[in-house]
């Protein structure tokens, strides 16, 4: 997909703002249409200087740029639009601009009630894996995006991985799910290297392995799904479970293996950890209330 070509301004150059960054050139974006708005010197500095891209304050990288991205943390999230209202109501641009929050738990709502009146705004749940071109977004609009606006942001996240659209009071769930899914599936690997070293490998060996194996069951996952996905939901669910039972035999390793992973209340301790998260990103909800 293409963007129209004009400026970004990404406003926070934290993590995610920067894998955003990272993301966008990697595909191709020029970094004369991207501006970055970073408050700690040394940061802005480390930014500047690795992507040779400019960064200023939040006011001037929000000033005629038609995507602003907001890519800070939730407590940052006040001062930040503040000033990005600002720099909208004082803009001499007939391109109107296009407000996109990748901020978790602030709603579309605040956005709207904080800038100018009729300001489309649309909520992405981008994840980090967008820094090397494999991430996964879930984009919402907020009420004044319009079909074209939402279309020009998935271009946008396109650019660095998979989009889908969602109803926004499901981003809780996203954040829980895809947010913090690569952190359960880094413990994974931490765990499954460990258990390899005890169980007699070297820690390469097991890295190499188990690294590997996680990729290219993946890689397995996907292209079986892209066969079943014409087929509906119902043969989506099995898909995993199919391939499972691909590689487990009767009374074999696999299933031995397994056998201790359900005792071990494995399916429990990732559903609690998807509730505990979800929980925790509607606590950190900001409003418009």
């Amino acid at each position: 997909m293409l963007w129209r070509m004009s400026r970004i301004a990404i406003i926070g150059g934290g993590s995610m703002g920067e894998a955003l960054l990272s993301g966008l050139l990697r595909a191709g974006r020029q970094v004369k249409d991207l501006v970055v708005a970073e408050k700690h010197p040394d940061r802005a500095k480390y930014l500047a200087e690795k992507y040779s891209v400019l960064v200023t304050s939040v006011a001037d990288a929000a000033d005629n740029a038609a995507y602003v991205i907001v890519a800070v943390k939730p407590s940052d999230v006040e001062y930040v639009v503040d000033e990005v209202a600002g720099a909208a109501a004082a803009a001499d641009s007939d391109t109107e601009q296009v407000f996109v929050s990748i901020a978790a738990g602030v709603s579309t709502a605040y956005y709207e009630a904080k800038l100018p009146a009729g300001a489309p705004v649309i909520r992405v749940m981008p994840n980090t894996p967008i820094l090397v071109g494999g991430g996964i977004s879930a984009v919402a609009p907020g009420r004044f995006a319009t079909p074209e606006q939402l279309k020009e942001v998935s271009g946008i996240f396109d650019a660095v991985g998979g989009v889908i659209t969602v109803a926004e009071a499901q981003l809780d769930a996203v954040t829980a799910v895809s947010g913090s899914g690569p952190a359960y599936f880094f413990l994974m690997v931490e765990a499954l290297v460990d258990a390899a070293v005890a169980a007699g490998l070297s820690r390469s060996v097991a890295t190499d392995l188990v690294v590997q194996t996680m990729a290219g069951s993946a890689a397995m996952l996907l292209e079986r799904l892209d066969e079943v996905t014409a087929a509906g939901d119902a043969a989506l669910d099995t898909t995993a479970a199919a391939l499972r039972a691909m590689v487990t035999s009767p009374a074999g390793t696999t299933a031995a293996g397994l056998r201790e992973l359900e005792r071990g209340g494995f399916r429990a301790a990732l559903g609690n950890a998807v509730e505990a998260a979800k929980t925790r990103s509607e606590q950190l909800g900001i409003t418009s209330e």
